[in-house]
């Protein structure tokens, strides 16, 4: 009779062994139990076959010694049925643990040539995940309850204030909605992209648990008017000047404004190239007036490589250099606290909404959709609608 590892005084009784025993589960399928010590409670296999290359890879499973030994055969058998359908829906072979998943979504914004975020993403996962509970689950394991615990773990972490003080003289604040919110869409995208990678076959795991919460203040709803920001540019140190300006007077994206080159503005035909965008795809936007003036004035005496709208010593404006400037400048023209670079990028849409500009024009300006623009400024359409209706009726 052939060696048998569904219950327990079988698999007492076989030979300590490094090769594994196998259970038949269903065709091209086999559950794998393997003790090599005595004191050990064995690993868990699987073996799945690959018909296209007659291959018979094994996956490890784990111990389950968590488990009563006459619990584990089941959960060992659940766990190769799913592992056996992970393949068969087209995931890949091998571990991808919850931080390889991170770190391959940091590679993936390199690669795309976003490399402010793939910094600003990197430290935000080194902070909250490589050292969580959840860093080496691999994602074929990964469960709601893990997902949950960490995200409440994360809502109850305060967060630092003064992040390069002395040991002991940190301040810190409860993290907020909002704040929690960002944290938790860095995470939720890493393992999206794992998931489109085959890396896993559903989003079960995390789907439900890391929706963004309600109720969140959005810094980027901040509206200000012309007035405002010119007083913050008043305010502002003068190298900042010039990426204040130019997203003052177009709706950029401020990481958008600040990778220009002097290569990407052709004077001769006033015509302003966004190449590096966090949409992707480059448009061509063109200047007249004041704005091709001030674009003109920045790229005079500039090689062709060189920053567009660039510091005083000729390097790129990041997120890290000019938030604190902007923070700074906001005070002392006394704007709401809440103010940051992206308030100018939605009032220029805003303003460019209500002066009666289409949607589909100030979208293609903006480099975004018309879905978005409907989504987020939506509220500005009706009152032109009513307005021409009552035109109408007049």
């Amino acid at each position: 009779m052939a060696d048998r590892i569904d219950t327990v005084d079988a698999r007492n009784k076989l030979k300590l062994r490094r090769s594994p025993y196998w259970h038949r589960l269903s065709t091209g399928v086999h559950l794998g139990f393997r003790k090599m010590t005595a004191d050990s409670p064995g690993t868990w296999l699987v073996r799945t076959y690959d018909p296209a290359t007659r291959d018979q890879p094994q996956h490890k499973l784990g111990a389950f010694d968590h488990l009563t030994p006459s619990q584990r055969f089941d959960a060992a058998k659940i766990a190769a049925e799913k592992y056996a359908e992970h393949l068969a829906q087209g995931g890949r072979t091998g571990v991808c643990t919850v931080r390889d998943a991170c770190d391959d979504y940091v590679k993936h914004l390199r690669t795309k040539g976003r490399a402010e975020a793939a910094a600003l993403t990197e430290s935000r996962f080194v902070r909250l995940v490589h050292g969580s509970r959840i860093a080496n689950i691999d994602l074929t394991k990964l469960t709601q309850r893990h997902m949950r615990a960490w995200h409440s773990e994360l809502a109850a972490t305060p967060v630092c204030i003064n992040g390069r003080a002395q040991a002991g003289a940190q301040r810190t604040r409860a993290r907020s909605t909002a704040t929690l919110n960002r944290d938790v869409a860095r995470v939720r995208a890493a393992l999206n992209f794992a998931r489109r990678g085959g890396a896993v076959t559903t989003d079960a795991a995390w789907r439900d648990e890391l929706r963004a919460e309600p109720g969140a203040a959005r810094q980027r709803d901040l509206y200000l008017d012309k007035g405002q920001r010119e007083a913050l540019m008043t305010a502002a140190r003068p190298e900042l000047f010039p990426l204040l300006r130019a997203i003052h007077l177009l709706p950029l994206r401020p990481g958008a404004a600040a990778v220009l080159t002097a290569a990407d503005y052709d004077k001769r035909i006033g015509v302003l190239t966004v190449r590096k965008d966090k949409a992707g795809a480059g448009r061509k936007l063109k200047l007249t007036g004041a704005v091709e003036e001030f674009f003109t004035s920045q790229s005079n005496s500039k090689l062709p490589a060189a920053v567009l709208l660039a510091r005083a010593d000729g390097s790129m404006w990041t997120r890290r250099t000019w938030s604190r400037p902007i923070k700074l400048a906001a005070e002392a023209a006394g704007l709401p606290p809440q103010t940051v670079a992206y308030s100018f990028r939605h009032s220029v849409i805003t303003d460019l909404l209500t002066s009666g500009l289409d949607v589909m024009t100030v979208a293609r300006m903006a480099g975004t959709s018309v879905q978005q623009i409907n989504a987020h400024y939506g509220h500005l359409v009706p009152d032109r609608t009513a307005a021409a209706l009552a035109a109408l009726a007049g």
